[in-house]
């Protein structure tokens, strides 16, 4: 559904993976029903899988691009582009106005609270 179960914001000195696990760690209770995460090119590695696989009990699948500079549908890569670009109807996270990450974390939050209720609203 492409709705966001958890965020961080880190610094850009910390890589993909890293963020991942620390995002990923304390979800593992919470998304008891998770059974499979799909991520890009940038949390690639052998290592990702088997440690997502050992600590969460998830398959964590990577969608590659197979050429570069070349228009092409990925699956299932949508819904995450689908996402970011709900958020860009949001001001405060069309840029990075924000200069404590906690400020912007708050605001993915009450965006895709936002998001929700408005699909409740509409049943």
């Amino acid at each position: 559904m492409g709705l966001v179960h958890g965020c961080l914001v880190h610094p850009a000195n910390i890589q993909e993976r890293t963020g991942a696990k620390l995002l990923l760690e304390p979800l593992r209770d919470t998304l008891t029903r998770m059974k499979k995460i799909i991520a890009d090119g940038g949390y690639s590695g052998r290592n990702m899988a088997d440690w997502t696989k050992e600590k969460c009990g998830w398959i964590f699948e990577v969608i590659k691009r197979t050429e570069l500079h070349t228009f092409k549908i990925l699956p299932k890569r949508w819904i995450v582009e689908r996402t970011f670009g709900w958020f860009e109807n949001y001001r405060r996270l069309s840029r990075d106005y924000e200069y404590a990450a906690d400020t912007s974390e708050n605001m993915i939050y009450i965006a895709m609270t936002q998001l929700m209720l408005n699909r409740l609203a509409r049943t």
